[in-house]
């Protein structure tokens, strides 16, 4: 069942068919859809580039293709007539640090033309690479080998409470340093020369925030919002790090978001891996022996362990100012602290701001920020403090198309979802009197905890401003607890040219732990639950009004294979909407996945191969490109390939259209550094957009060399420029 263009349309909000848009074009008409900017709507007629061959067949391909052979590159792949220039890359020096590992949301904050600041997002380290290349990357050696000796009897150890004389803690202490040090934001000042090529000006506003900023250098982060309160504490039920409302460092970021006053967001996103997520009733944090340090070929985890880092920290949303050198950030609680993962800016004259952001777990939600004060000059840098005061929303998505926006504060009623809604039958609500969370598997249960707790202040510690801190610190739990939607992992959240909402949802499958999405709103293209490919949403806030508190959308799951209803890619991330209103969209596919063999669909106990499993068809992470006007509207046409193991994140593009910023995140993650060119061959059962099945061959390199490309390289994280050779605008038609 291929993916209909005409439900694409419907989807973007048009009414009109094929038919007709192309009478409107060919009449030189225009016509509105949600992408679109009111001066270029109905303006594209063909796709400006070639599109790549993608192991897959797709309903694009020019000519009907049945690949029985491909061979799979270690290298970012980009259209004819396009290159790219790696401009920074980790190990690069970066002011009084050095360029972080895992680049992921990259903004370009310009200052003249093709001139300005670009900040980076450096999210985590992945272990099996970061290990194997860091003397040859930093020429300097990590006590590796001797902490692992000295924890060959336990997983993991409890830094923290070593003395501080123990040559073990030191030693972890280096570690954890320097996995932290990789962690964080960078600021780079960039132009592009009069030869078309884009190089580094190294400007004193050249910055690392990092995972320890702080720590040693006072350059403490801010933070504005209720949570302040509870930070500010002398005492409470849980843990305190005596900083009060003191921040050290900023690790797990994720994606982000840019305002039009010229700050960058940035989303802190898995730090449970780090530190503690989950809290007491009064909002502090559970001890750091919650999380305790571990390390081995794998995995280095727990690294806010030995510092003893309070987890209540770490997890919300942080504003920096690029064009400030003395900026080392501000983490504003009104946001919420979850696994925030983008952050959507809509900021209109007269009117408040409105932040949208996902949590990106299995079952996290869908917020929105609005702030208690309108916007007055949607440039004037003073719009910051409007993030000081407002309210966060959880959405709640009905099976209607319906929706709406429930506060996250004291007086909202205790309301949780029936579990048998959710795919996996479980949530988890905050744990009272212990703290923490408890998964709660059956209605009788939910009507139980809903006669014991009446409204979210029941569930919650404090006078009313560290009560309402400790909901924020305490979001995803809080918001479980007051009957938000649990969603597909949300990924990203941008906001379209007429101020609607489009949500990126990377995977419908559930988690154990977590939990998983609602089966009666993700739905896969045959009414499928759990669907692992993937979603995009729309939502369209009622009078079009961003403090509006109903909303309508729609869903379309658009990852899959075409035969089966997707557009031919799996696991959706981060959106781009150019200025033409069309949209960009990159994926990521879990490195594990990527080209795994698939050499039969059905089992030898003839059960059919996993979702999961199937992605291995896929290839590797891509970027494509989705027309949302024109006669090529609805169609998914696939512009770049990432290397080995790796995915592209942060697409941005300059205001002139002509680069294409891309973020090439953890290459090798799986393998690690390709050794003497190796390759191995796998078969694939693949399927033509009819249907019909057949075996390809793939030839796929084991471990990665980029971006250096030389045998035996390390393989490095970077950011990347991708223009077209004749200096033209990337997004023409």
């Amino acid at each position: 069942m291929p993916i209909k263009r005409r439900n694409f349309l419907i989807f973007l909000g048009a009414a009109a068919g094929t038919t007709a848009i192309g009478s409107l074009i060919k009449n030189n008409q225009k016509f509105s859809m949600p992408f679109q900017s009111a001066n270029t709507a109905g303006t594209l007629s063909n796709v400006s580039f070639k599109p790549l061959q993608s192991p897959m067949s797709l309903l694009t391909d020019i000519k009907s293709t049945t690949a029985t052979e491909f061979e799979v590159v270690d290298d970012l792949i980009v259209p004819e007539g396009f290159s790219y220039q790696v401009i920074g890359a980790w190990g690069d020096k970066i002011g009084d640090s050095r360029f972080g590992y895992n680049n992921d949301y990259l903004s370009f904050v310009e200052t003249a033309p093709n001139e300005g600041f670009l900040t980076i997002n450096f999210e985590y380290i992945s272990a099996i690479p970061w290990l194997q290349s860091y003397s040859k990357v930093l020429g300097k050696e990590l006590p590796k080998a001797a902490v692992e000796k000295e924890l060959q009897k336990t997983k993991g150890v409890n830094a923290f409470a070593l003395p501080e004389k123990n040559p073990l803690k030191a030693q972890i202490k280096t570690i954890c340093k320097e996995a932290l040090i990789d962690q964080g934001m960078g600021v780079i000042s960039i132009r592009k020369n009069a030869d078309g090529k884009w190089e580094r000006t190294f400007s004193n506003v050249d910055r690392r925030i990092t995972g320890i900023s702080g720590l040693e250098d006072d350059r403490y982060l801010a933070c504005t919002g209720p949570a302040k309160a509870v930070f500010q504490k002398k005492t409470g039920k849980g843990y305190m790090d005596k900083l009060g409302d003191r921040m050290i460092g900023t690790f797990g970021n994720c994606a982000g978001g840019t305002t039009p006053w010229g700050t960058v967001l940035s989303a802190e996103e898995n730090i449970q891996v780090q530190v503690p997520d989950p809290v007491y009733a009064d909002g502090t944090s559970f001890p750091p022996d919650r999380v305790t340090f571990t390390i081995d070929e794998e995995e280095v985890s727990g690294q806010g362990n030995v510092f003893g880092l309070a987890g209540n920290k770490y997890g919300w949303i942080v504003e920096v100012d690029p064009a400030n050198p003395k900026d080392f950030g501000t983490k504003h609680t009104w946001l919420g602290r979850y696994r925030h993962e983008a952050v959507g800016v809509r900021v209109e004259a007269g009117k408040p701001l409105a932040f949208y952001s996902g949590c990106d777990r299995r079952s996290g939600h869908i917020y929105k920020f609005v702030s208690r004060d309108p916007v007055s000059n949607p440039k004037d840098k003073a719009n910051s403090r409007l993030l000081s005061d407002g309210m966060l929303y959880a959405a709640k998505f009905n099976e209607d198309g319906t929706g709406r926006w429930i506060a996250l504060k004291p007086d909202t009623p205790v309301n949780p979802e029936d579990p048998s809604t959710i795919v996996g039958s479980m949530i988890n609500l905050p744990k009272r009197p212990d703290g923490g969370f408890t998964p709660v598997r059956t209605k009788s249960a939910i009507d139980q905890y809903k006669q014991k707790f009446k409204t979210l202040g029941d569930l919650y510690e404090g006078n009313a401003i560290e009560k309402q801190g400790a909901i924020l610190i305490d979001a995803h739990y809080a918001a479980n607890a007051c009957g938000a939607t649990c969603t597909a992992r949300p990924e990203d959240t941008e906001i379209a040219p007429d101020g609607s909402l489009y949500i990126s949802f990377t995977s419908g499958s559930p988690d154990s732990r977590d939990g998983g999405p609602d089966k009666r709103v993700f739905k896969g293209p045959n009414g499928e639950a759990p669907y692992e490919y993937g979603f995009v949403m729309h939502v369209v806030e009622d009078n079009n009004d961003p403090a509006a508190m109903t909303f309508q959308w729609k869903m379309m799951a658009m990852g899959g294979e075409p035969t089966a209803g997707g557009a031919g890619f799996s696991n959706p991330d981060n959106l781009l909407i150019d200025p033409d209103g069309h949209v960009w969209i990159v994926t990521d596919m879990s490195s594990d996945k990527l080209n795994k063999a698939v050499p039969k669909r059905i089992g030898k106990n003839g059960v059919p191969t996993s979702q999961s499993n199937l992605r291995g068809l896929f290839g590797n992470n891509s970027l494509w490109f989705v027309p949302t006007s024109g006669e090529n509207a609805g169609n998914a046409y696939l512009f770049a390939m990432a290397p080995i193991e790796a995915e592209l994140t942060g697409p941005f593009l300059s205001r002139d259209r002509q680069t294409l910023f891309l973020a090439v995140q953890h290459p090798g993650e799986s393998n690690g550094i390709r050794q003497n060119l190796k390759s191995e061959t796998r078969k694939y059962a693949m399927k033509t957009t009819d249907g019909d099945e057949f075996t390809q061959t793939r030839q796929v390199p084991i471990g990665s060399n980029f971006p250096d490309k030389k045998a035996n390289a390390a393989p490095r994280p970077c950011v990347v420029v991708v223009t077209k050779s004749d200096r033209q605008n990337i997004t023409s038609a």
